[in-house]
């Protein structure tokens, strides 16, 4: 049987949502298999980069929030700041994002199947997900960081780095700034994210295991912005961070987002990834030139993967990561350079 649609995708998240909305306006027949109601709430440091501002638009997409104009980075008394040289991010909740990308992709049509896919079937026309009843010439694993089908096709290679988590909550306070800060702690990274008129979030970036109190109490200065009665949402979290995928591509099976892999949110590159991501993916489907798809993921994310790679090798190397902050605002010329080289 070779009949079907002809894309699957496997995750409603954002990632899955972008590739079914490039899929069908490229005239494939797709189809979405997510368990979850929209919207889906999780960790994330909700800070949209200017690149992945300029993909939902291309899109056609308006997402609220608040203006994100550069990233600051804070240590002590030590602060540096780049603005962004190429348009302007967008701070917003997770929850908009996923609201406005799963109404686009009702609004195009596109039926999303309240099914969980832990396992999928391929033979030399097509895949199969058992017991649904869905068969299409490709399916997309867009099943998020811990992906069960990048698992089970025993595509997941294991890391041996120490292994960091996310934590995030928000807290009922007018921003007090623009821009991203970047705080970093002895064991890790506060990010402060403006969200909106009366709205900051705030996600933790660790190695070590602790509660949400117990690492702000790592900030002073942010802490005292941040008393607990503010605090408006509960802590959500996230880990361990870094994922890696053996390969893009398992015969007709595409992996996509953070399924495809994950370095960590360091540099706040997760949604413009996956954005990316999407549209490679789908350009190679319609092309029929799907076996390039890897080469151009590559390609596309290396910068992201360099730096964000180096960043977190030198956090967790204590002689290196002491020499961070000192080094950005020693060189913000430098600084400049690589948050632009991001966004």
């Amino acid at each position: 049987m070779s009949g079907g649609h002809d894309v699957v995708i496997v995750g409603g998240g954002p990632a899955g949502l972008a590739t079914a909305l490039h899929a069908v306006r490229a005239g494939l027949d797709t189809v979405v298999a997510e368990p979850r109601r929209a919207p889906v709430d999780k960790a994330c440091g909700e800070g949209l980069m200017p690149g992945a501002v300029r993909a939902l638009v291309a899109l056609g997409l308006e997402v609220p929030g608040h203006p994100v104009t550069g990233i600051r980075y804070i240590q002590g008394a030590r602060r540096v700041q780049a603005a962004f040289r190429h348009g302007t991010g967008l701070g917003a909740r997770r929850t908009d994002l996923h609201r406005v990308l799963h109404q686009a992709v009702a609004d195009e049509g596109v039926p999303v199947l309240p099914l969980r896919v832990r396992e999928v079937r391929q033979d030399a026309t097509g895949v199969t997900v058992p017991g649904t009843g869905l068969r299409a010439r490709w399916l997309v694993a867009a099943d998020g960081l811990h992906s069960p089908l990048r698992r089970s096709l025993g595509l997941e290679v294991k890391t041996t780095a120490a292994p960091r988590y996310g934590l995030r909550r928000h807290y009922a306070v007018p921003p007090w700034s623009s821009y991203v800060e970047v705080h970093w702690g002895p064991y890790g990274e506060a990010y402060v994210t403006p969200l909106g008129p009366a709205l900051v979030g705030v996600a933790m970036l660790t190695a070590r295991r602790a509660s949400f109190g117990t690492h702000l109490e790592s900030f002073p200065e942010l802490a005292a912005r941040l008393p607990a009665e503010r605090a408006v949402t509960a802590v959500r979290g996230a880990g361990p961070l870094r994922q890696r995928a053996r390969t893009r591509t398992h015969g007709r099976v595409l992996l996509v987002g953070d399924a495809a892999g994950y370095t960590d949110a360091l540099t706040g590159e997760g949604v413009s990834l996956a954005l990316t991501g999407a549209e490679v993916l789908v350009a190679n489907v319609r092309r029929g030139t799907p076996g390039r798809y890897e080469t151009d993921w590559c390609r596309a994310t290396r910068r992201h993967r360099l730096l964000t790679d180096l960043l977190v090798r030198a956090r967790q190397q204590p002689a290196l990561a002491s020499r961070i902050m000192p080094t950005a605002a020693r060189l913000p010329r430098l600084f400049a350079a690589a948050v632009n080289a991001l966004a």
